[in-house]
């Protein structure tokens, strides 16, 4: 697994001297030798290299990564262009989008765009067995993504939160920061978008607020490639 650097290293570095991250490092490694595992190896912290810590004016959220070929990157609901459809999900995240913002719905999958603008596409897990989700849940990688949620938590700024379904919602504890913005919504994916997450504005929500705070808001639109 690569290592991270930076300061996301100042931050979390300490979880890798842990005893619980010496076991995780060592379920992963055997998992990559004998199963096939997505992301590749080096993708596993592309939402930190992308995305440094000081950086950061929005975390979204999600479980683990997807688990068919040619989809996972290391962004969370994030597919490499032309490798894949866009996601049930994701599509949906676009039509809220377009309702809420009216940004365009784009012909790819491709959230680099907003990684680069400081949108933290987290997972709580890193890794999964292909075509097995949640595979790897349960081994580690919670306690290391808590860490990293921690460090945003405790960032002295206005940061915007957006949890969408119960498992990111239960974050919300660590979440104390009275300088931050946490918004909740039921999950996007097609059994509970319905439930809520439609109509839910998070983004346009999120700019204002970045606005209200002198921060430079997040263009949202994918652009077509």
């Amino acid at each position: 697994m690569s290592m991270i650097t930076g300061d996301w290293y100042e931050a979390v570095g300490e979880e890798f001297k842990k005893p619980y991250y010496a076991k995780l490092y060592n379920f992963v490694k055997e998992e990559y030798s004998s199963h096939v595992i997505y992301p590749p190896s080096e993708d596993i912290f592309n939402a930190l290299h992308l995305t440094p810590l000081k950086n950061v004016k929005v975390l979204i959220l999600g479980q683990d990564p997807y688990h068919e070929p040619g989809q996972a990157h290391g962004l969370s609901f994030s597919v490499l262009p032309g490798k894949a459809d866009t996601p049930p999900s994701l599509v949906n995240i676009y039509k809220e989008l377009n309702d809420d913002l009216g940004c365009n719905i784009p012909n790819n999958g491709y959230l680099k765009k907003w990684a680069d603008q400081g949108v933290l596409l987290l997972n709580t897990v890193l890794t999964v067995r292909a075509h097995a989700a949640n595979s790897h849940k349960g081994r580690g990688w919670e306690q290391f993504t808590d860490a990293i949620i921690q460090a945003v938590n405790k960032e002295d700024r206005p940061v915007v939160y957006m949890l969408w379904g119960k498992p990111a919602q239960m974050k919300k504890t660590m979440l104390n920061n009275p300088k931050h913005l946490v918004l909740e919504a039921p999950h996007p994916s097609p059994l509970s978008a319905y439930r809520g997450f439609f109509g839910c504005k998070h983004f346009s929500k999120c700019n204002e607020f970045l606005k209200a705070n002198g921060i430079e808001p997040i263009d949202w639109q994918i652009d077509d490639i």
